[in-house]
């Protein structure tokens, strides 16, 4: 967990991480949760300044509107309330988003998306999700599963995904999927795919590796800039760690493919992994400002 005091201007006044203590199952989560927040709530009285909101940010589906994180996989939540729990707990009003949506709307705000309307922040780590930012406001979709570019097709009959379809762009392009294909062609366990990167200017196979993945992303991200005409791509995540050996080839590639569509700009991502909690504050300010 990423956790922060963050003032109204986006400034981070203290930061701490603690381990979610998944493997002890969604109730130990929970209260994890509501134990560090109430300890950075503390913490600002202490140091004189009283907090005037909440914001946190899970995976998975969800229901932003009715503060119920739907499905979050890795950390068990099933229709878990966690805004109405973290309120009750704090005694403050309380928001709850999507990691990668409000990761979006800091990197759109605060990031390397700062100044343009409209950005579209692609998070590419162990799966690939993506979060529209308009006018610094993200869009949740009808059921708060918006932005799941990882599960458009782009090799039908490919790779079997998990989420059931075969194909996916997740299934080629993440850097799960990339470490995996790395080890089934160097017939090495252990490599990964920041071994595939690494090892690009001594292997061939890591070299045709690494291209499928970037021909398989550019072929995704020119779908959404079909579907979303964008100024600028934000790309965040452990894969976009890869700078240039990424970013480069990765342009080129979109470059070649798109046609009518105007070319976005290709930046990487300036936050880190503190957008998510960057965003969740930011959530919380701006339901202040709403209800005010």
């Amino acid at each position: 967990m990423k956790c922060a005091l963050v003032s109204p201007d986006g400034t981070v006044r203290h930061e701490e991480r603690h381990p979610t203590l998944a493997e002890r199952g969604p109730e130990a989560v929970t209260e994890n949760i509501l134990r560090v927040a109430a300890g950075l709530a503390d913490r600002a009285r202490a140091d004189g300044r009283e907090p005037v909101a909440a914001g946190i940010a899970v995976p998975g589906v969800v229901d932003e509107e009715n503060g119920v994180a739907v499905w979050s996989s890795n950390v068990g939540f099933r229709d878990v309330p966690v805004r109405a729990l973290l309120s009750e707990r704090l005694g403050l009003p309380a928001t709850l988003g999507h990691d990668v949506r409000v990761g979006g709307i800091a990197e759109a705000r605060l990031g390397a998306g700062r100044g343009e309307r409209h950005v579209l922040f692609v998070a590419v780590g162990t799966g690939i999700a993506a979060a529209l930012v308009v006018d610094g406001a993200g869009y949740n979709g009808a059921h708060g599963a918006a932005g799941e570019l990882g599960h458009i097709v782009v090799r039908p009959g490919g790779v079997a995904c998990p989420c059931g379809q075969v194909g996916c762009l997740e299934s080629i392009a993440s850097a799960r999927a990339i470490g995996q294909r790395y080890r089934d062609l160097s017939g090495n366990p252990e490599v990964t795919a920041f071994d595939v990167v690494n090892d690009l200017a001594v292997s061939e196979v890591a070299r045709n590796v690494w291209q499928e993945g970037v021909d398989a992303l550019a072929d995704g991200l020119v779908t959404a800039q079909a579907l979303f005409d964008v100024d600028v791509i934000v790309l965040g995540g452990g894969l976009a760690e890869a700078g240039d050996a990424l970013l480069a080839p990765l342009k080129d590639g979109i470059e070649k493919r798109i046609t009518f569509h105007r070319m976005p700009g290709i930046v990487r991502a300036a936050l880190g992994d503190t957008a998510g909690c960057l965003g969740a504050a930011l959530l919380a300010l701006d339901h202040l400002e709403q209800t005010a």
